[in-house]
């Protein structure tokens, strides 16, 4: 643990050198995804840049518990106070019980994940099995007076939290202005001030989704699973809580109190948070016709899509923007990251491959050192890119014959790239992944041919008919030879 990290802590507005509770031990939490729609690139982002920093955090020392959970009690998206659970709604559209739909985007999101070499976490606790937890921390905040009960629902009282802590002190709001801009919405005059936030929502009739609780027969408030599975599992106070800009309010304003009401200081260290999406420099959404998935990338299946993108290809693309920086894709954009993974991978591919000399011409004595400042500079990953780059500009140099690199050089290039290209930055080669998958379906196909042969020499004809009318359905093309079979697609 030599490299010293710097992160950008939100709630201080500066770089502060990473000290974690415990020496060795680094608590992560991370707000993840809510299961009622396909993964799309609003997931990719905050997967992609935290999995960064979790492979960062392992690779340089530390044990990490990393926590990341599924809601799909079926919130919505901003606000648990108004409007329609989201997942009840679909699971009655489609005539489904709630978790067969909770369940299969889960499954989805995980394949997502996966295709994008997203580390899976440590720890992925989902909303609906930590209800106890809730309700636990909403008798807990009652007790100590920030809260109060109306009409089988409980509020927090962000007025008289903020009498004695700050109300926006991650956001930077003025509480006064809160107060006198926030609207009334229908259906909460039983709050006594617009700006409460919901802890426990009393449930309607026809609202599928609900618990018993001491209040009512209801739902938690969307807010409340993050502070009680968080704490459950990193202790009262841990060190890292990550997420989109988006939720920075008021989500993450909202557990800060929580849990501030709850233990008397808040639970995190440090906040960090991934900004935005954009597509062709609009913000992402269905009603611009605008909103992609990683299916539809992965595919290339969208009007707006002018070829596929493989997930390495959208990983790489995301992370050479720094996490807090606006990301937008665009067909031109995605084609140029494309253009330059591709260079990176065939450099490491060369490695293995370049001749070596007495004495290296090449400097790379440094390099190492320049791609862990860069990482250390609050995951600084568009510069550790470019740094990779120059060292795949030394593979080409040294391969064309114009430089010359020792064993001793080659041997840490080639580290270089295993390290930080692969490791690190969670690149994975697609291609040679392709080609294992070909092999094990051309072995399937031969396989069956083999059958086909033996059915025929036992004057199965049927079985042999079977085969090759079915292979030629799927668009096999099957020609007989001396020797066996010859086939194609």
């Amino acid at each position: 643990m030599e490299q010293k990290l710097t992160i950008f802590n939100t709630l201080h507005r500066e770089k502060e050198i990473f000290q974690p509770l415990h020496p060795s031990l680094v608590g992560m939490y991370v707000c993840g995804p809510t299961v009622y729609g396909d993964p799309h690139l609003g997931h990719a982002r905050p997967a992609i840049t935290f999995d960064l920093l979790f492979r960062y955090l392992q690779f340089i020392g530390y044990k990490v518990r990393y926590v990341r959970n599924i809601t799909d009690v079926g919130h919505l998206e901003h606000d648990a106070d108004e409007g329609e659970d989201k997942i009840a709604k679909k699971a009655r559209l489609e005539q489904l019980e709630p978790m067969e739909i909770a369940q299969y985007y889960t499954n989805r999101y995980h394949k997502a994940m996966e295709a994008l070499n997203v580390l899976p976490p440590s720890i992925e606790p989902h909303a609906s099995g930590h209800i106890p937890e809730q309700i636990e921390l909403v008798e807990k905040i009652l007790e100590h007076g920030y809260a109060y009960e109306s009409e089988g629902s409980v509020y927090f009282d962000v007025e008289k939290y903020n009498g004695k802590h700050h109300y926006g002190v991650l956001s930077h709001r003025n509480i006064d202005e809160l107060l006198e801009t926030t609207r009334d919405l229908d259906g909460q005059q039983e709050k006594r001030r617009s700006v409460d936030f919901a802890l426990w929502k009393k449930a309607s009739p026809e609202h599928i989704m609900r618990w018993r609780s001491p209040w009512s027969n209801g739902f938690p408030g969307w807010h409340l699973e993050c502070s009680a599975m968080s704490t459950k599992y990193l202790g009262a106070e841990f060190d890292i809580h990550g997420g989109g800009m988006d939720l920075l309010f008021p989500h993450h304003e909202c557990e800060i109190a929580q849990n501030t009401a709850a233990n008397g200081k808040p639970a995190v260290r440090y906040w960090m948070h991934n900004n935005m999406i954009t597509v062709n420099g609009q913000k992402m959404g269905k009603s611009l016709g605008n909103f992609i998935n990683l299916e539809e990338f992965f595919t290339g299946d969208h009007p707006l899509l002018t070829q596929a993108y493989s997930p390495m290809t959208i990983r790489f693309f995301i992370l050479q923007s720094h996490y807090r920086s606006t990301v937008d894709f665009s067909n031109e954009a995605l084609q140029a990251s494309e253009k330059g993974l591709k260079r990176l991978l065939e450099a490491a591919s060369l490695i293995d491959k370049l001749p070596t000399a007495s004495a290296s011409i090449s400097d790379i004595t440094s390099l190492r050192q320049k791609c862990f400042d860069a990482l250390n500079d609050d995951l600084n990953s568009p510069v550790l890119i470019a740094h990779l780059f120059e060292a795949a500009r030394i593979v080409n140099s040294v391969s064309g014959g114009k430089e010359t690199l020792t064993e001793t050089d080659k041997a840490e290039l080639k580290s270089i790239f295993d390290d930080f290209f692969f490791n690190i930055l969670g690149i994975k080669d697609e291609s040679a992944s392709d080609d294992a998958n070909y092999a094990a379906f051309a072995k399937a196909v031969d396989m069956l041919l083999d059958m086909r042969l033996e059915a025929k020499r036992n004057k199965d004809w049927a079985t042999s008919d079977k085969i090759r009318n079915e292979l030629t359905a799927l668009g096999f093309e099957i020609k007989d030879t001396k020797e066996g079979f010859e086939w194609r697609i």
